[in-house]
């Protein structure tokens, strides 16, 4: 997808997620390449450049497979931050999307994907 290049997902960490009035809002620290325009140099340490964003399905008919925070395990880096995990995948499937990670296999009906890094 065009609104993903230069942004690598499988790199990218899961901060947080909630599904409310037919939304599911995924809250990124989005591991971002010299192809996007939201590039900058990486600041000492770090792989490559890493920006807040947010992944969105809205207007959603139906989201099944999303597990609690609770149900999923975290992890804690040396500056105190906690994410869960990576998004393995990502698909657009007739209907809808398809959404992996260690915060479940998630199948979205309807509804469109919006896609922001805060700057």
């Amino acid at each position: 997808m065009e609104v993903f290049n230069g942004i690598d997902l499988n790199d990218s960490f899961v901060l947080d997620w909630n599904y409310e009035n037919n939304c599911l809002r995924l809250e990124l620290e989005a591991s971002i390449w010299p192809e996007s325009k939201y590039y900058v140099e990486p600041k000492l340490n770090e792989y490559t450049c890493y920006r807040k964003a947010i992944l969105q399905f809205v207007n959603t008919v139906s989201v099944s497979g999303l597990k609690p925070k609770s149900a999923v395990m975290s992890s804690t880096d040396p500056y105190g931050s906690i994410d869960y995990g990576n998004i393995d995948t990502l698909q657009v499937v007739d209907g809808g999307f398809e959404l992996t990670g260690d915060f479940g296999i998630i199948k979205i009906s309807g509804g469109e994907l919006r896609f922001e890094i805060h700057t």
